[in-house]
């Protein structure tokens, strides 16, 4: 467990009326718009209900507390608040954190807020640093992090832990060395826990220590996608075809391996590394410039590949 002072991340939870999930999604869209403008803005996500995860999750960060504050009482936020009430079944929960990490891995997260007495801190951090003793002894865990409350913004504790998939997360929960901590720590039992499913993908997932830009436009993604295809299906085609398969069988083939190949090893390992000052730009860089390095570098590695190719199954090997 640890306490930093860098960015600020709130988590803001939601439950949606019924049929009214798109008006609802559209408009939280443009609640990040406008907070793209304020000050320290470094992004926002949504997350949309799973079995999982009942509520509608967004999830802010700013570069500090000053700046998140600043859009969380602002006006332009209470106005787009009293619009989109018609939309929402009851009122939003949020937590607030400042520092911590941003895992790039597709994990369950779980967000428990306390509320303590100032007289009984040290005896909640002693129970709370035998609780994630007892956490990270199961698997799947994939570490813990707690955070004091904020002065002005949240009254709270607030405590994140995260597993690699939802079953090894239940096992913690319904655990009897769980329960028997609960016990131990019955008068810090006022709590709220809410269970978020971050599988948000792998393929465009960067930490930014706290500098976490936007996600890449579907413009950007489609052409990312494209520069990492490129070579992984002529080097799965060039390395299936000495197999002799019949046409309709090694397009099965080679999509499913294109598949895995794509999801674990070009995106992540190639094209991300390659592209990544492009797809998540710093907010502090010039978009102009940004963008016309990401498309030169696209355009020289198009014209590589394509040469490469041109040579090896031309000159070097020559097919039927």
């Amino acid at each position: 467990m640890k306490f930093e002072d860098t960015a600020a991340t709130a988590i803001i939870g939601q439950k949606v009326l019924p049929g009214a999930e798109r008006e609802y999604e559209m408009w939280q869209e443009d609640v990040n718009a406008a907070a793209a403008h304020y000050a320290g803005f470094l992004g926002a996500e949504i997350a949309r209900p799973t079995a999982l995860q009942p509520d509608w999750v967004v999830v802010y960060r700013f570069d500090s507390i000053a700046h998140l504050q600043a859009w969380i009482n602002s006006a332009t936020r209470q106005r787009f608040l009293d619009s989109g009430s018609k939309y929402c079944d009851g009122p939003a929960t949020q937590q607030v954190v400042s520092g911590g990490t941003e895992p790039t891995d597709p994990l369950v997260t779980v967000v428990v807020t306390h509320r303590i007495h100032p007289h009984s801190v040290d005896d909640f951090l002693d129970w709370q640093h035998r609780m994630a003793q007892e956490e990270s002894r199961f698997e799947g865990f994939r570490g813990t992090e707690l955070f004091r409350p904020i002065e002005g913004l949240q009254d709270e504790w607030t405590t994140l832990y995260r597993y690699d998939n939802a079953e090894h997360l239940d096992a913690w929960l319904t655990s009897t060395r769980r329960q028997e901590l609960l016990a131990e720590g019955e008068r810090f039992s006022e709590y709220k826990l809410r269970t978020i499913d971050n599988s948000f993908g792998s393929w465009f997932a960067f930490d930014q220590n706290g500098r976490e830009a936007p996600p890449p436009s579907e413009t950007k993604t489609s052409i990312a996608v494209w520069v990492g295809l490129y070579p992984t299906v002529v080097l799965l085609s060039l390395a299936l075809h000495p197999l002799g398969m019949p046409f309709w069988l090694g397009l099965l083939v080679g999509n499913l391996l294109s598949s895995f190949l794509m999801s674990f090893v070009t995106m992540p390992y190639y094209v991300n590394r390659l592209l990544k000052r492009w797809l998540r730009p710093s907010p502090d860089e010039s978009p102009t410039r940004t963008n016309l390095i990401g498309l030169g570098i696209v355009a020289a590695v198009t014209v590589i590949w394509a040469v490469v190719f041109y040579l090896v199954t031309t000159q070097i090997w020559t097919l039927p």
